[in-house]
């Protein structure tokens, strides 16, 4: 059956793999600077846009960060989800799972509880408004030391209750997962649900130290573990959901072009592909964008689709019932 566009826009759709700092576009970026009193390194929006253009990983890292400077108060961070969440219900998102990096901002001085409470007062509101289930991942800073990270854990310690799980982010190359073992033990001794980045800059190697260190439920990225055949068996028997960004993979020059992207490569090999957007105000694509540029550039069939679609919610926190009521709708469209 033809894939339509009206037939993708209706497509249930989850979002796995998101850092909501990265939704930070250069208008709002502008507004909060000056709602803030920040002194942006760029004399205008058009200039800001025009800086993002990467030639790895770490000199887009070098933009958000200093992009981060302008979030300072709750509503601030109300503000930067709400317009995720906006985009999400235009893109037929109904479930995402949020990671937020409070290094990023307490390193500046902002209270955990103020980045904290922003955040979930718009994914609640997006959940009554719009019916858009949430769960939210605290994310270590992988440049920075373990020591950091149990800092930074300790701090979280009184709003658990409020935290989903636990991730691991930012510069991968020679930051390898194991530098973070015991912090993932504490996590996980405290009950919280695991994920890291591994596999996209970093070798397959790095995916073991995730699987088999960290302990973690899903692998961030992954497009790099096709080159290890007996990894690529192991995602499949223990089921290891991948978070799969196209359009940040290609911006960050991982694949030269969406047409070279190993995304169908990694379904056909049996594993648990996702479509995410990873930090798209950067990379020029929400997860919409994502969907429909790999349809055209891989020339995907909706069943293809389709099983990304069912991945995506096989891979998410939703309990099973939850899993089970939207897999039957996208089952449905393609009866």
């Amino acid at each position: 059956m033809q894939v339509t566009p009206d037939w993708l826009a209706r497509l249930p759709k989850t979002e796995l793999h998101l850092h909501i700092e990265g939704t930070l576009e250069p208008e709002l970026m502008f507004a909060l600077a000056r709602r803030n009193g920040v002194a942006l390194p760029y004399p205008s929006v058009e200039a800001a846009r025009a800086a993002y253009d990467f030639s790895a990983l770490q000199s887009f890292l070098d933009l958000y960060y200093a992009g981060a400077s302008v979030l300072l108060t709750e509503q601030d961070f109300y503000d930067l989800t709400a317009a995720y969440l906006l985009r999400c219900r235009a893109d037929r998102v109904v479930h995402t799972e949020i990671f937020f990096d409070p290094q990023t901002h307490t390193a500046r001085g902002v209270p955990y509880a103020t980045v904290l409470s922003g955040i979930r007062r718009a994914l609640a509101d997006a959940q009554a408004q719009f019916g858009i289930s949430s769960k939210l991942i605290l994310c270590f800073l992988r440049h920075l030391s373990e020591q950091d990270g149990f800092a930074t854990l300790r701090e979280a310690e009184p709003y658990l209750d409020l935290i989903d799980g636990v991730g691991l982010d930012s510069s991968e190359v020679g930051h390898p997962p194991e530098k973070f073992f015991r912090l993932f033990a504490r996590c996980k001794a405290l009950g919280l649900p695991r994920v890291a980045h591994a596999g996209e800059e970093g070798p397959p190697e790095y995916v073991w130290q995730a699987l088999d260190l960290l302990d973690v439920c899903r692998i961030d990225h992954g497009v790099r573990a096709l080159e290890d055949p007996a990894l690529v068996a192991e995602l499949i028997r223990r089921q290891i959901p991948l978070t799969v960004c196209p359009l940040s993979n290609v911006k960050l020059k991982v694949f030269e072009r969406l047409a070279d992207h190993n995304l169908r490569a990694l379904l056909e090999a049996g594993l648990v592909a996702t479509i995410n957007s990873d930090d798209p105000a950067y990379f020029g694509g929400y997860v919409g964008e994502n969907w429909r540029a790999c349809t055209e550039a891989l020339a995907l069939s909706r069943a293809e689709l389709t099983q990304l679609a069912i991945n995506g919610f096989r891979g998410s926190w939703l309990s099973r019932p939850e899993q089970e009521r939207w897999i039957a709708e996208i089952e449905a469209m393609t009866a």
